[in-house]
């Protein structure tokens, strides 16, 4: 291997995901033109813009769950530009969905366990108990079945679902839309925990303040397109930046 192998390669294991040129369809209406992004480990990204500029189908095609895509896209340096979700999620992808996809009929504690695993690296420091004591209300809610949870409660336990798979990559999709102010405050701090663990995150949230003040890098798509990218504090002085998110 010759040295400009050697440092193309170095820079691919840095990388939890990178999307080149995709593009994704429903049925005739393309969705995402040309969608370049990359994550590295531990990185922390932001995906702004308004509704229905792309950002839930660039997540879906990244997950494997939009037929319709063309592009490249590679986690972990494996080719899963056609690959099923069920591939991607067992490279290191965890996903907390808008609509929390909880098991409303199964309790706290199963809806918990029946999604862990250790880490694709062997990773497994968040255990049940961990859990737990990050989320002391589901520890008070343990028998409780998902559909007897508050709505908080329910994505408390969405996201302490997806950290019990040990993923090298958390996607946050509307993490804190429609809840209380003090259910708000605990979502941001166990997502501060994240980042502080190491683990990449991808956050998708309508409090664009927050997302550029706890990201590293940060992405505003409109009509499918990137139309800003680049580090988190210099988009949250950009004077373009009101405009693409319609403020």
């Amino acid at each position: 291997m010759n040295s400009t192998q050697q440092v193309s390669t170095q820079a691919n294991n840095s990388l939890v995901v990178q999307i080149q040129d995709l593009h994704a369809w429903y049925g005739s209406s393309h969705v995402l033109h040309g969608i370049d992004l990359e994550i590295a480990r531990g990185e922390t990204i932001g995906l702004l813009g308004r509704n229905g500029m792309g950002k839930s189908t660039l997540i879906r095609s990244l997950l494997g769950l939009v037929p319709q895509r063309d592009g490249k896209i590679s986690v972990f340096g494996h080719d899963v530009s056609k690959a099923k979700a069920h591939s991607v999620a067992r490279l290191g992808i965890a996903y907390v969905p808008e609509g929390r996809g909880i098991f409303t009929n199964l309790d706290v504690k199963e809806n918990l366990v029946m999604a862990s695993r250790i880490g694709r690296n062997g990773q497994n420091e968040w255990t049940l108990d961990k859990v737990l004591s990050t989320f002391p209300r589901l520890k008070e809610r343990y028998t409780n079945l998902g559909g007897e949870l508050s709505g908080g409660e329910q994505q408390m336990l969405s996201i302490g679902r997806a950290l019990m798979t040990h993923p090298d990559l958390i996607i946050l999709d509307e993490a804190t839309e429609g809840l209380a102010p003090l259910i708000v405050q605990e979502i941001w701090r166990v997502i501060d925990e994240i980042r502080a663990s190491g683990i990449a995150t991808l956050i998708v949230d309508r409090d664009f303040k927050k997302v550029l003040q706890r990201s590293d890098k940060a992405v505003v798509l409109q009509k499918g397109q990137v139309v800003l990218s680049g580090p988190s504090a210099d988009l949250l002085h950009n004077p373009n930046l009101n405009s693409f998110l319609g403020l």
